[in-house]
């Protein structure tokens, strides 16, 4: 196993990599890959943690990191960073490879300064690399009533004491929005790829007997 810096001539494999992993995960189909496509270019994309992860010289794993914030009580702005899109390739999961990739890539964040990291996922999982419910540090999810604890949205201090007091609330970084915002845009993208049949499958979100 080996883990290194992404570089421009794995810039396809690795949106597949992503394709092939959420495709019909979270909804019919899968947007990530063009989140990727799209956040190379954007200022708050951290080049230093776009990360893959090889087996037997194949790329079988891919995160990448942003830099986003929390708006405080007082209306300042509070510097935080996220994560995601975490790509493991389908062969591969749950044999604790999505773990190590994270773990490493946690380290590496922790030593470049990031303080504290917010992101949407499973707490089943994330625990695992050091995550609890963002509410237990009285940080709320835009998209909730205030008060409530959001199991879906996690966060944890990397640098001890970084976050400290404060309360705040976060939102995603605007270019998690992508797809949604430029429909066209991502249909024209996606036609690129193989076509894949998209299905309506339980836990995706929104998904109704």
């Amino acid at each position: 196993m080996n883990i290194r810096l992404e570089q421009p001539n794995d810039w396809r494999e690795v949106e597949n990599l992503t394709r092939e992993a959420f495709w019909n995960v979270y909804r019919p189909g899968c947007t990530e890959h063009y989140v990727l496509n799209q956040y190379r270019n954007n200022p708050d994309f951290i080049h230093e943690l776009d990360l893959v992860m090889e087996e037997n010289g194949s790329i079988i794993g891919h995160v990448m990191f942003s830099k986003a914030k929390i708006t405080l009580d007082d209306g300042t702005s509070f510097p935080s960073w996220t994560f995601g899109p975490i790509s493991i390739h389908p062969d591969y999961k749950r044999k604790g490879y999505g773990l190590k990739l994270l773990q490493y890539a946690l380290e590496k964040a922790k030593n470049m300064g990031i303080g504290l990291l917010c992101m949407e996922g499973d707490i089943d999982f994330y625990r695992h690399a050091g995550f609890d419910l963002a509410c237990k540090l009285k940080i709320h999810y835009h998209a909730e009533p205030r008060d409530s604890e959001v199991p879906y949205f996690l966060a944890q201090e990397l640098i001890p004491g970084y976050w400290g007091d404060r309360e705040g609330t976060y939102c995603p970084p605007k270019g998690y929005f992508v797809a949604d915002e430029n429909p066209e845009a991502f249909e024209a993208y996606e036609s690129t790829f193989p076509a894949k049949e998209k299905l309506r499958l339980p836990g995706q979100l929104g998904y109704e007997e």
